[in-house]
């Protein structure tokens, strides 16, 4: 990160699943108050982004909001939904502003951190520049003392007047100073003529050796501290953390939050429909064919008779274009809904054929997905959620040379390739109509699809791993007696009294009806 880099920092609610139908709040992000969390959540329900039965504070010494949710509604999504869409999730721009030098100033967290670890270090160097000249002053001392006792200079000054006195002590202590760090001066001097007689007739001088050598050592512990002031500074702070650290832990955690799409946790609260005689899309048109379940943040697919296509955002009524032959929910990313097309290239070109994904685009921008030639013409177009082979077949105008009228084309047999590609070619003859003969298994490697227990749907969204491979089935077991074979279809509904789930169907029914044969209420 730079120095003067914005920094924003992303803070989140503490949800907690209380249970399949009750989520709760026990902690709250900074800044919010329980009030406008709240608000927020319940404008967020309005909007039909999330779906909630009831909220209730029950906040007293401690954060408290409970959060009913909805028959059918995944509380791990609405979770997810709740940072993406209320004040469950909020970011902070930290603006700091200190004063330098009697001036404000705005600082990065580097800057501020810098300022304040050499004003950390100058201090202690001060500390410790003031203890090394408190030892140095108490060895002088001591040693003088030492010398003065010891050679019992004290008894030669006796009679003589104070001035005197001074004049002489230092005289006498004059051979016997040449060890000392410094002169000595009258104050010294008048320090020493102020001993009590009870302590110079105690004087220890193993004892007075030994202090000594304890300053010198602590003076050469000081002057080390100082040679090494960095590594002086990080041991302070650690006896620091060390003696004021316990029971004041941080309260808060700090981690790297996944973004959550707000595609993906959305409610779908809408039903898009397509007018496709007048051209129009959107939520708004009802009465018109219905596309599929929605939320007012989706993007729209629309693929058109001429060869092109367009991604949109979802509006309520949206003018796309006339003859429109495909319209559905796109997402962004999706290389695994492949798409079928037959088209003529321009107006007596050859017919080509291709398969391709459509994974990234610039909304309202118009694309080819023939080659773009002028008076282009699309005889066939599918879609596939999951990567589906199927096999169409071609009829051709009748002419006096053909050789055979109708002939079949396995769309396994190509490579999916992106939107941009021309495809392979598939005749030169005129095609009057294509018609679909049977759709196989997916050609795509097998995804990861997830069992959602609550809302009893299989997701792509990583919700309770069921992980399967491309020729795994489903077996459902219902409370009735009943089993349903089923493919790894998201799509699919499964019905109420639903009371068991597995993968690897056809290997499990068999053993599972051995059984239901002895002992029905195995599966009850």
């Amino acid at each position: 990160m730079k120095d003067n880099a914005a920094v924003k920092v992303r803070v989140r609610a503490k949800i907690i699943k209380e249970d399949n139908k009750t989520l709760k709040i026990t902690e709250i992000p900074f800044g919010t108050t329980t009030s406008s969390l709240i608000d927020s959540i319940l404008k967020a329900n309005d909007k039909g982004k999330i779906k909630i039965k009831k909220i209730e504070d029950n906040t007293a010494a401690e954060v408290e909001i409970m959060i009913s949710l909805a028959p059918g509604v995944s509380p791990d999504k609405t979770i997810d939904a709740l940072f993406a869409f209320t004040d469950c999730e909020m970011s902070i721009s930290p603006n700091t502003s200190v004063i330098i030098n009697n001036k404000p100033a705005f600082l990065s967290v580097n800057e501020i951190l810098k300022i304040n670890t050499n004003h950390t270090l100058e201090l202690l160097k001060r500390e410790l520049e003031i203890r090394k000249a408190e030892l140095e002053e108490e060895w002088h001392f001591a040693s003088l003392e030492k010398i003065f006792i010891e050679n019992k200079i004290y008894v030669k000054f006796d009679g003589k007047t104070y001035e005197q006195a001074i004049e002489v002590t230092h005289k006498l202590l004059l051979p016997h100073i040449k060890k000392l760090k410094r002169k000595v001066t009258d104050d010294d001097v008048k320090k020493l003529m102020e001993l009590r007689m009870r302590r110079i007739t105690k004087h220890d001088a193993d004892k007075a050796d030994e202090l000594i050598k304890q300053l010198e050592t602590e003076l050469k512990q000081i002057k080390y501290h100082l040679a090494n002031l960095v590594e002086y500074a990080i041991d302070y702070f650690k006896d620091l953390k060390k003696r004021f650290g316990e029971g004041k832990e941080r309260k808060t955690e700090i981690k790297i939050f996944d973004v959550i799409s707000a595609k993906k946790v959305i409610v779908a609260n809408r039903k898009l429909y397509v007018d496709i005689e007048e051209g129009f899309v959107g939520w708004g048109l009802k009465g018109k064919e219905p596309v599929a379940e929605c939320s007012d943040i989706d993007d729209v697919i629309v693929f058109f008779k001429n060869g092109t296509m367009l991604v949109s955002k979802i509006a309520e009524k949206k003018f796309v274009g006339k003859d429109i032959i495909h319209a559905a929910i796109w997402k962004s990313g999706d290389k695994r809904t492949i798409y079928h097309l037959i088209y003529r290239d321009g107006k007596d070109g050859p017919s080509m054929m291709k398969r391709f994904f459509v994974n990234s685009i610039t909304r309202d921008k118009e694309y080819f997905v023939t080659k773009g030639t002028k008076n282009s013409e699309v005889y066939y177009f599918s879609n596939h959620p999951n990567g589906e082979r199927e096999i169409v077949t071609v009829h051709l105008k009748p002419r006096p040379h053909l050789k055979r009228a109708k002939f079949e084309v396995d769309f396994g047999s190509l490579l999916i390739k992106n939107r941009s590609s021309a495809g392979n070619q598939v005749t030169k003859e005129i095609i009057q109509k294509v018609s679909l003969k049977e759709v196989g298994e997916s050609t795509l490697a097998a995804r990861k699809i997830w069992w959602d227990e609550v809302v009893q749907r299989l997701n792509v969204d990583g919700r309770e791993l069921l992980d399967h491979s491309r020729d795994d089935k489903i077996l459902t077991i219902y409370s009735t007696g009943e089993l349903q074979l089923s493919n790894f279809d998201i799509e699919t509904r499964f019905g109420d009294h639903l009371v068991h789930i597995l993968k690897n169907g056809i290997l499990n029914i068999l053993f599972l009806v051995s059984i239901m044969t002895r002992r029905k209420t195995v599966i009850l």
